[in-house]
């Protein structure tokens, strides 16, 4: 058999060729900088067993576990950490490393102009102080747009464990709207321009992240978070059922009843605990049942309950989505207007190009000509 032949692409035109690298390069970043985000909020402490049947890697070490009070802590500390220290380090990079370089030409440009008893660079037009600045990278729009993107994507994703996300991320742009401001004068020679009928492929990247916000914060909220299995309690085991007022008494007995019942055995001599049975977050038989530490009834409950939210939310969010999107036109009606005026002022114009050359021809044959389109 012939060994597999990896085809290159060949993409007709530039715009097609900037679209692929874009698409890529979202892909690699979005999965390193979001898989430890997926990874807290979906999969750490789901495969860590229970007391005394604790899962481990290679038979020797625990799996990690969530803190005791839940997931949705840790969840929301990583986002707190991703978006302050890493926006942080990147307006540093964007304005620093420029003005490094800047710093290091200016330093050997006169060093050279000591050895050489040339004029400093005091004394140079501007033009050529100018040249001397950093040029600005072939993909640099590409990376603009590739750190909105991310930052859309942090703000959008887990907003629902993290709220401060947006007001975050409205402080930093704020600031990096002056950062870009002084780079691009100060720092980068003018860049090259470019006409560009709209953002490419930038749009259908973020409608995607859209997507997976909604999908993504339905999740968080019916897992990870504690809201569907409380909701469940207080209406179906705890002590407001089957009465019509619901109030903060509904959830009295929560915590009991979110905590299963482990038997450690009879307690030996020099043993640090004292009591048989400990408690841990779950929902199984007690030891003394006829099937111990199988999952309780409450349990398929509070899954069926999450299965059904997520469902209910997606639907709920696309659907408002969408009825937005009907009632607020992608082009305004005036400027729908305009347009239609435009292209008929032009077509008038042209019909009347059109006629003056026929009456110039008829004249110049010597046919009379009678106001009329031939």
């Amino acid at each position: 058999s012939l060994p597999p032949v990896c085809v290159p692409e060949h993409p007709r035109t530039e715009s097609e060729w900037e679209n692929s690298f874009a698409l890529k390069m979202f892909l690699f970043q979005f999965v390193n900088l979001n898989s430890s985000t997926f990874y807290i909020a979906f999969f750490l402490g789901r495969f860590a067993g229970r007391p005394g049947d604790y899962n481990k890697l290679f038979n020797r070490w625990r799996m990690e576990e969530c803190h005791p009070s839940g997931c949705l802590i840790d969840l929301c500390l990583q986002m707190g950490v991703i978006m302050v220290l890493k926006q942080i380090w990147n307006n540093f990079m964007e304005l620093g490393y420029p003005l490094l370089q800047n710093w290091w030409s200016r330093r050997k440009m006169r060093r050279a102009g000591e050895q050489n008893n040339v004029e400093g660079k005091e004394q140079l037009p501007q033009w050529d102080k100018d040249w001397n600045l950093q040029p600005m990278n072939a993909h640099g729009l590409v990376d603009e747009y590739l750190e909105m993107v991310l930052q859309f994507g942090f703000t959008t994703i887990f907003v629902a464990a993290f709220p401060l996300a947006p007001l975050l991320a409205l402080l930093n742009n704020i600031i990096e709207i002056r950062l870009d401001a002084y780079k691009f004068v100060t720092q980068w020679r003018r860049p090259m321009p470019a006409r560009a009928t709209d953002i490419g492929i930038w749009h259908g990247i973020l409608e995607g992240i859209g997507v997976v916000a909604v999908i993504t914060n339905a999740f968080v909220i019916a897992i990870t978070s504690d809201y569907i299995p409380r909701f469940v309690y207080a209406f179906k085991y705890g002590p407001c059922v089957d009465k019509g007022y619901r109030h903060e008494q509904c959830l009295k007995g929560y915590m009991n009843s979110s905590l299963s019942v482990f038997d450690m055995g009879e307690p030996k001599n020099g043993s640090q605990y004292q009591t048989r049975y400990c408690r841990y977050r779950d929902y199984r038989e007690p030891p003394w049942s006829s099937e111990p530490y199988e999952f309780t009834l409450q349990f398929w409950h509070v899954l069926a309950a999450r299965l059904a939210f997520i469902i209910v939310f997606e639907h709920l969010v696309f659907g408002i989505k969408t009825f937005i999107a009907h009632l607020i036109p992608d082009m305004p009606k005036d400027l729908c207007e305009r347009m239609r005026r435009e292209k008929y002022l032009m077509q008038e114009m042209m019909y009347e190009a059109e006629l003056e050359h026929l009456q110039k021809e008829r004249k110049k044959n010597g046919k009379r000509y009678h106001h009329e389109w031939p």
